[in-house]
């Protein structure tokens, strides 16, 4: 099964096949995705990045990973709950990023949402923590990988009751192996742990 979701890169080195050969994607790929992440300023802005990729290719949202930083103070919490309608046109005419209003709308409501959880849990690694699947191979119906998680459903289902926006369970699911609660990486590929 592994064998066709693998692939050579231009360096010799084996991978998921998904990152493909750009330099970005392959950094991305070796450096960071399925790699722990416990910062709560880092984990915000990996909800905020999954649900602007809705839609979208990853590779897009790589591109302008830096634009956003600029253009959402960091992805510091604090600052984004305190964007208003300004902010808002602000964004919606920065060419660097996805210039979605509903998305733009939804990172100033989570920001928000997320102060509340912060003060629930403590952190939001504490949150996500709760949702870590007790198994540790990926599911596959017939073969095929599937884009979710009985934990990124449940996940997505109490964010959304929490008043979370763009969070729906496939997004959930790439967040998790974004920030490294679950490790995806194939079978063979020389990042897999």
């Amino acid at each position: 099964m592994s064998g066709d979701r693998l692939r050579l890169g231009l360096d010799g080195v084996t991978r998921c096949w998904w990152c493909g050969d750009d330099p970005l994607y392959v950094h991305y790929h070796d450096d960071e995705w399925g790699h722990p992440v416990t910062n709560d300023v880092r984990l915000f802005e990996k909800f905020c990045l999954e649900g602007f990729q809705s839609g979208l290719s990853w590779l897009t949202i790589l591109r302008k990973r830096e634009n956003f930083r600029a253009a959402f103070a960091g992805f510091e919490i604090a600052k984004v709950a305190a964007f208003d309608e300004a902010d808002v046109q602000r964004l919606l005419a920065d060419a660097g990023i996805v210039r979605h209003g509903g998305k733009i709308r939804s990172t100033i409501n989570n920001a928000q949402r997320a102060l509340v959880l912060l003060d629930e849990f403590g952190s939001i690694f504490d949150y996500v923590s709760q949702y870590r699947p007790a198994r540790s191979t990926r599911l596959t119906v017939h073969g095929e990988l599937l884009a979710t998680y009985p934990e990124s459903v449940a996940m997505s289902k109490d964010l959304k009751k929490r008043g979370w926006s763009f969070v729906g369970p496939t997004t959930m699911y790439a967040f998790m192996q974004a920030m490294g609660l679950v490790n995806d990486h194939i079978e063979g590929c020389e990042r897999e742990p």
